[in-house]
């Protein structure tokens, strides 16, 4: 299990495939096997992709001491400089999201292209998530399976609570087995709740992808409008009848978002 001291913290990840780098950055408190499983696959037989566990997810380290979004990009940059890896796609759903605009934002020379997924700028310009949502984010009380079971009416579409249950308690399990110490939620939810990036966007210059979920309750879709209205050239796709954990319920699609996207953005020579 490969690992790799950054700064305070040893960082877990894991490489797959061949091509241009492109770096997958979790959720909150999900590790990368967990969030991107149905997805890896299929990046891989066109890029090298970096799966990486933040700090307090996952395989990671989980110090208890205030996190904030900044100190995880520098985290992924440390991993990255350690790997040797000068250019790379960064792609970052819900809370990798807000890592991937620090990353770029505070290394541009490093982000050859940005694929921002149900994700949010933050701060008073962005569109809240529903409050029956984020109690049950926040709700530490309980099992993890409990806590699990709270979350599915928000991470998840009706349509795919419906049909896909075997997907979802395969999910399910997987997070199960890597599944954070309490600390290390409210850690990584501190840091989220902070998060503005709202005034900074227009400085991005690399091409950017906004993709959300229309039924996402957690951070709802308006956000990745706004986050492509601020970014010069950014472009948006919206994903109908797909919740917030789209890396699950709708890899197929995102992959081919991804895909088109990065052929028309390749590395420059």
């Amino acid at each position: 299990m490969p690992t790799v001291k950054v700064g305070d913290i040893n960082m877990y990840y894991e490489t797959h495939g061949n091509g241009e780098p492109l770096v997958l950055l979790p959720g909150y408190s999900l590790d990368s096997m967990t969030c991107f499983f149905r997805q890896i696959a299929g990046l891989a037989e066109n890029y090298h992709v970096i799966a990486l566990d933040n700090r307090g997810s996952g395989l990671s380290d989980k110090p208890d001491i205030p996190y904030s979004i900044d100190m995880m990009a520098k985290d992924t940059f440390g991993l990255l400089d350690a790997l040797g890896i000068r250019k790379t796609h960064i792609f970052g759903v819900s809370m990798g999201g807000m890592i991937a605009q620090h990353l770029v934002l505070s290394h541009p020379e490093i982000t050859a292209s940005l694929i921002l997924g149900c994700t949010t700028c933050g701060g008073r310009h962005s569109v809240a998530a529903d409050k029956a949502a984020l109690a049950a984010l926040f709700d530490m009380q309980g099992t993890p399976e409990e806590r699990n079971r709270r979350l599915l009416p928000f991470v998840y579409s009706q349509d795919f609570i419906r049909d896909k249950t075997d997907i979802i308690k395969h999910t399910a399990s997987l997070q199960l087995k890597r599944y954070p110490p309490t600390y290390a939620f409210m850690r990584q939810g501190e840091a989220c709740m902070v998060h503005n990036t709202y005034d900074r966007l227009p400085e991005i210059g690399v091409p950017t992808l906004a993709i959300a979920g229309t039924e996402d309750k957690l951070i709802p879709a308006e956000n990745s409008k706004i986050i492509a209205s601020r970014i010069p050239g950014a472009e948006c796709v919206m994903l109908e009848r797909v919740g917030h954990l789209m890396s699950v319920e709708a890899p197929e699609a995102l992959n081919k978002a991804i895909h088109g996207f990065l052929k028309r953005h390749p590395i420059a020579a």
